[in-house]
């Protein structure tokens, strides 16, 4: 499969990104910054989840009852009239989950990188949220996966796209100090003033220019 960087420059991608800049008011411009930005984070907030078994469980759970990843074959429907307030809540819900209490410190240290306003960039990561589920789950059907290794492997895919050690570093920084917080310097990641080689920041900004 491809990876995220792939994603969004793909013809879906650009859909999903043209969608939600329409929803939310912002620049296909700025909507991709973010979302080039936003999306790996989640994608490897989702791998440390399913470093247990309970978290794989629990996401490929997910998977199999709602986010089969059919909400991608009708994104005219999903965004046609605006998105309804059940999607949002519902990708409220899925950022709730991986993001945790941290979840206003990952939207404005996006905020801060991207120049869109926190209250933009939470609009965008709600909307966001389903879809990149979604994305996973048509994946992780379409490669009939149905354990925690596939799912680890699945989603170091989706980190693709750059170099293994690059890919690392993401994983490796979701928790930097290892207290089981999702995203504990998140803040510092995003933003690139971590001093573990490079930080996130820089990795995550040469996604999209």
């Amino acid at each position: 499969m491809s990876g995220l960087a792939s994603l969004l420059s793909s013809d879906l991608g650009r859909q999903i990104v043209g969608g939600i800049s329409n929803q939310t008011g912002t620049s296909e411009s700025n909507t991709a910054n973010v979302l080039g930005m936003a999306l790996p984070l989640l994608a490897g907030a989702m791998k440390k989840n399913v470093a247990t078994p309970q978290g794989a469980q629990g996401l490929l759970g997910a998977i199999n009852s709602k986010h089969n990843g059919s909400i991608l074959d009708n994104l005219g429907g999903f965004f046609g009239g605006g998105v309804d307030q059940s999607a949002i809540n519902d990708g409220a819900g899925i950022l709730g989950h991986l993001l945790g209490g941290k979840q206003s410190t990952v939207e404005n240290a996006l905020s801060s990188k991207s120049g869109v306003d926190a209250g933009t960039v939470s609009q965008i990561l709600k909307i966001a949220a389903p879809l990149i589920l979604g994305y996973l789950g048509k994946e992780t059907k379409q490669n009939n996966i149905s354990d925690q290794g596939g799912l680890n492997s699945l989603l170091g895919s989706m980190l693709g796209g750059q170099p293994q050690e690059n890919q690392s570093l993401i994983t490796s920084l979701i928790d930097s100090d290892g207290d089981g917080s999702v995203l504990d310097d998140v803040a510092d990641m995003v933003l690139g003033s971590n001093k573990k080689k490079g930080g996130l920041g820089g990795l995550l900004g040469g996604l999209f220019k």
